[in-house]
Formats: structure tokens, sequence, C-alpha cells
């Protein structure tokens, strides 16, 4: 019979009530694992406190912060479930100094992000928020100064070559758009020329795609990656959107080239500070489409996160090596390896 495991949910997945806020968040895989024992915390703090993990083994977290402080203390805590596939939210070295494994749910939000792009390309070239305000404020005639454009002939460019820019590609690959480009330090050419593309430098990207999607994650290495010089290299006639993290694009640079006409529009479903509960400076444009960092939520989406994450701690806490674990290095440590088996017995 397996060990007890004792699993807590972050509270921004409940209401007052206690009631799941989402119609499916995959607890129903636990179903299949009596052993585990699922709670949520008590109460939603922007970062966990060391004390709401005291006797929990696995954590899955939708919004707050895991900091340094968070694990100080995580003498029984193996894992960090992430509720997606960011972790900028996640002190990652402080986790694995800690013995914690950090989880993320690779795939699982592949497909609901390539349709919010593009659903958001075809809404951004047809002028779709202008022509529904001419409706709504009886603004008819003036229908013809906005002709929009189709994806045909049009090139896409992607900066990040992960499980959601290639999900991209195979929705739009009979829309009779020209060969995309791909920038990636992290791919070879090979890569990109099997997935249909062309690996190029940022540079290039930005010259010649029609639309700048961006599909990487928040490093220190792309924090600000795109800023007033990159913008100045793209095309008036380009669009540029952000489905990844704020912070990767430059909100004031972009205003800026917006503004001016030297960019055709935006679509943001991220910002550099969140929530963002005052409207910012772009919402003054008519050419930007904003989600609050949700455009591709949906319940199925929520139900396969879930699933994948409660499956990724069903099995650690069989002794099995997790899916999606982002510091592997962990489960080598003999820490890591001695609470493990302290915790959930021999492995598997």
């Amino acid at each position: 019979m397996a060990t007890p495991f004792h699993l807590k949910l972050t509270a921004d997945f409940f209401d007052a009530s206690g009631r799941t806020k989402y119609a499916d968040i995959g607890l129903s895989v636990l179903a299949a694992a009596p052993h585990i024992r699922h709670t949520a915390f008590a109460e939603h703090r922007p970062e966990i406190a060391p004390e709401q993990l005291a006797g929990t083994h696995g954590v899955i977290v939708l919004t707050p912060k895991i900091t340094a402080h968070s694990v100080s203390q995580a003498h029984d805590l193996l894992a960090v479930g992430r509720f997606g596939v960011g972790y900028d939210s996640v002190d990652v070295k402080a986790c694995t100094a800690a013995d914690v494994a950090v989880c993320i749910t690779t795939g699982a939000v592949d497909r609901p992000v390539a349709e919010a792009t593009v659903g958001w390309m075809i809404a951004l070239t047809h002028h779709m928020r202008t022509k529904d305000r001419l409706v709504r404020t009886g603004e008819w005639d003036v229908r013809s100064r906005y002709m929009g454009g189709e994806l045909r002939d049009r090139t896409l460019g992607l900066i990040g070559f992960g499980g959601i820019a290639r999900a991209v590609l195979r929705l739009l690959e009979n829309w009779g758009m020209k060969p995309p480009l791909v920038f990636d330090p992290f791919i070879d050419d090979a890569t990109a020329t099997k997935a249909g593309a062309r690996k190029v430098s940022l540079d290039e990207l930005l010259r010649t795609a029609d639309f700048v999607s961006i599909h990487c994650p928040l490093t220190e290495q792309t924090r600000g990656l795109i800023g007033a010089p990159q913008l100045a290299l793209m095309r008036p006639t380009a669009f540029l959107l952000n489905t990844a993290r704020g912070g990767i694009v430059d909100e004031a640079a972009l205003y800026d080239a917006l503004k001016a006409g030297r960019l055709a529009g935006a679509a943001l479903d991220c910002f550099a500070q969140e929530p963002v509960l005052t409207p910012p400076r772009l919402a003054e444009l008519d050419n930007v489409l904003f989600a609050p960092h949700c455009i591709a939520w949906t319940n199925e989406l929520f139900r396969d996160i879930g699933r994948t994450a409660c499956q990724s701690m069903i099995d650690l806490s069989l002794g099995k090596r997790p899916s999606g674990v982002i510091n592997p290095e962990v489960l080598a440590r003999p820490s890591f390896q001695e609470k493990w088996l302290r915790l959930c017995g021999p492995h598997q």
C-alpha cells in the first residue's frame, strides 16, 4: 500500500465557499490514487509562506510566487507543480537548494495558446475591434477606411520554438502563408527545417515578418528582448503578439511605436506588472488588443493542465520520476533522494 501523500492546492483555485472557480482542474485523476490526500490553502497570499507548506509533500500553484523564503522550512516538501508552463514566479535555484523539484505541465497548454494566437492574428489584420465599434457607435458609413488583410501570403515570425509555437504552425498549415521564420538560440537549423520553418537571427525576423509572435520564457536573457531598437526594425504594416510573459516587451517603447504609426498593431496577454488594475497607456490606442493574462483560458486547458499536474504528483508519490521537471538535477541529490525515500518509500 502506498504511503499517504499530502497534496495542497493554492487558495486561488477556489471561491469563498471552497468550491473550485473552474469547471474542471483535473482533480478526477486523483481518484485512482487514494493515498493522496488533497486540501486547499486556507487563504490566498501573493507569496507562499513557509507555514502554508507545513506537512505538505506536494503543492500545485496557480498564481502565488515561490521564493527562497517560501521553501526555507520545506523539510517534507518534495515538489512544486506550476499550473502551466511559465515558471518565472518560482525561485528555481532556491527550490533546488531546498531539495524541491519544480514541475511544469509541458504540452498541456500548446493547443489553446496556439488557437488564441491565430485568433488574435485574424482579429488584428481584419480590424475586428474597430469594426465592432463602428456598429456600436453608428459609424457604418466609414467602414471603407478599415480594409483588412488576409493571412494568405504573409510571413509569421516566431520568437521561441517550443511546443506552443509548433502548435501555431500546425494550425496554420493550410492558410497559404509564406514559410515561417523562427528565432530560438536553443534549436538548430535542422529542427526548424523539419517543422517547415527557417531559423534566422532576431533582426532578420523582425525586418521580415508580418506577424511577430512571442513564445519564449521570461529569463534574464529575454527580459527587455523587444525594445525600441527592435521595434524600429519591424515593418509599419507588421503586428506584434505577446502571449508569453510581460517584461519581454518594453511596453513604453511599444506605445511610442504604435502611436507614431511605425507599427500596425499589437496584442498583449501579459504585462511587466500584473495584475493591471488601472487602464495602461496602451489602452488609448484602437489598434491594440488585450487580455488579463487569460487569452487561452478554456475549460479544456484547465482540465488538461490539472490532469498533468496531478499525475506528476501521483508519479512522485509512487517513487516514479515525474514529467515536466525543470530542475532535474535535484532528483539526483542524495539529500533529495533521502527525503523522497523517507516520505514515499522505495522508488520504482
